[in-house]
């Protein structure tokens, strides 16, 4: 499987293999290992709300003890890790998708697309897909990233949340 598959996958389905928005904490937790909580989490206890538990480039939001949130944090430019739950059989990877990539790949699995103009705007751009409403947002690459299309937008973070 590759990162791009999960990607795929995310946008049309608004899941992550198993892990999906209302599902418990303790039962991702089960399947992950013990995330690493949100220093709020940390100060004010299991029950604030809104804040990530994260594994690597995965966040999961938590609302009342449940997933209200599914992240996939990427750094362009950079090699990137993800629960092998996630992604089987790597440590790490590229952690570069070109908006161009992912739009391809949409189109190639019928995943339906449109841009987000919420979040489309400077130096940023968004699409959210259908039906499973997962935005993936991109931007032209910051001096710290070492790509070598600088012109290009590049896959920061795709997410899904409960609005």
């Amino acid at each position: 499987m590759l990162l791009m598959d999960v990607l795929v996958a995310f946008a049309r389905t608004g899941r992550i293999g198993p892990l999906h928005r209302g599902m418990p904490l303790t039962e991702a937790e089960d399947l992950l290992g013990p995330g690493r909580p949100h220093p709020a989490i940390l100060m004010k206890g299991p029950d604030i709300d809104g804040y990530p538990y994260s594994w690597a480039g995965l966040e999961l939001v938590v609302t009342q003890r449940a997933v209200s949130g599914i992240w996939i944090n990427l750094r362009p430019g950079s090699t990137a890790k993800l629960p092998s739950l996630i992604l089987p059989a790597s440590e790490s990877f590229e952690a570069t998708v070109l908006r161009e990539e992912l739009v391809m790949a949409l189109d190639t699995a019928g995943c339906e697309h449109h841009v987000n103009d919420t979040l489309t705007f400077g130096r940023q751009s968004s699409i959210l897909t259908r039906p499973a409403d997962v935005r993936a947002v991109f931007s032209l690459p910051g001096r710290d990233n070492h790509v070598p299309h600088r012109d290009r937008h590049h896959l920061d973070v795709m997410h899904k949340h409960t609005a």
